[in-house]
């Protein structure tokens, strides 16, 4: 059974970076191959892993066509499916994309929720980056998993937006075992209204992630983030956080 582990957060605060982080961290652990899924339309998990995409599930239904002779629809579309798995280094990416033309992502995320579900045992980590804000809880892509992290930057804003993704999680009964918070781009200690916000909301502090110019400058350059050095702060401060996490039991059925 894999360890399914989910990303959420604002938009802004460096969520993908901290996923692809993670990813790395796992695949130097050795353990076994990794699906990374990215559940964004506006899609860039393969920018920080610096792989290319060919095709996401979300362009599936344009070019579905006919079901070949032989083959039933619900076969044909998981062949398809399939096709959208690029394949890493310790790794394998899926995309949801988002429609060609006008239209809702339902379908897509539907599709990317059934691969994932189906193929998950495949693989011993399941990493999920998922959009910004909160409307794929609702959508449920965020389900069944041993760990979710809500990433933030050190606002009280930022936490008060964390708060209400783990409150959605509750409403919405989503079977999640546990729920921590990440701090990311911290500029030196936190301040103290950081953290009596967190200690107001009762949200578990993963761990905080300083402020590291080898992201900027990636970033600016357009490198690939998850090729930080192995000494780069994030990447240290990622590497810690995972450690302490790696044991949680998952959801109770």
């Amino acid at each position: 059974m894999s360890f399914n582990i989910a990303v959420a957060g604002k938009g802004g605060t460096g969520k993908t970076t901290v996923t692809g982080l993670i990813i790395r961290h796992l695949i130097g652990l050795k353990n076994g191959r990794i699906l990374a899924v990215d559940a964004d339309a506006n899609m860039n998990l393969n920018e920080v892993l610096g792989i290319g995409v060919h095709q996401t599930v979300g362009q599936i239904r344009e070019g579905l066509g006919a079901t070949p002779a032989g083959m039933t629809k619900d076969a044909y579309i998981n062949y398809r499916t399939q096709e959208c798995l690029i394949e890493g280094e310790g790794y394998d990416l899926i995309c949801m994309g988002r429609p060609e033309g006008p239209g809702c992502y339902c379908y897509a995320n539907t599709l990317c929720k059934k691969y994932v579900d189906e193929m998950a045992d495949n693989y011993k980590y399941v990493v999920l980056d998922n959009e910004a804000g909160m409307e794929h809880l609702s959508r449920r892509t965020t389900h069944n998993m041993n760990l979710m992290f809500a990433v933030t930057d050190s606002s009280v804003r930022g936490i008060q937006a964390a708060g209400r993704i783990r409150d959605l999680v509750g409403e919405l009964k989503l079977k999640i075992g546990k729920i921590a918070l990440i701090i990311n781009r911290v500029p030196g200690e936190l301040e103290e209204a950081t953290k009596k916000e967190i200690e107001k909301i009762g949200l578990e502090l993963a761990g905080v992630i300083p402020n590291d110019p080898n992201v900027y400058r990636y970033d600016l350059e357009g490198k690939a983030t998850f090729l930080l050095p192995d000494d780069s702060p994030a990447v240290v401060a990622v590497g810690k956080i995972m450690d302490k996490y790696l044991n949680v039991e998952g959801p109770q059925k």
